[in-house]
């Protein structure tokens, strides 16, 4: 499943992500989506337990 939002940035937040383009991602929303997900992992909101059924959800037992 997949969810689309919109989401809206002034002109100087866009120009500060569109630094990231090429190595966060391509597409517009992959930046976001990975910008997001760099976020939750660096404040700990991503758990070990929640990453660990992220693995087991994929495939990747370890």
């Amino acid at each position: 499943m997949s969810k689309r939002i919109q989401v809206t940035f002034t002109k100087e937040q866009w120009s500060m992500i569109e630094k990231f383009r090429g190595i966060l991602g391509e597409s517009d929303a992959e930046l976001i989506r990975n910008i997001v997900l760099i976020w939750l992992s660096e404040k700990s909101i991503i758990t070990t337990k929640i990453k660990k059924e992220m693995d087991d959800e994929n495939g990747n037992r370890n």
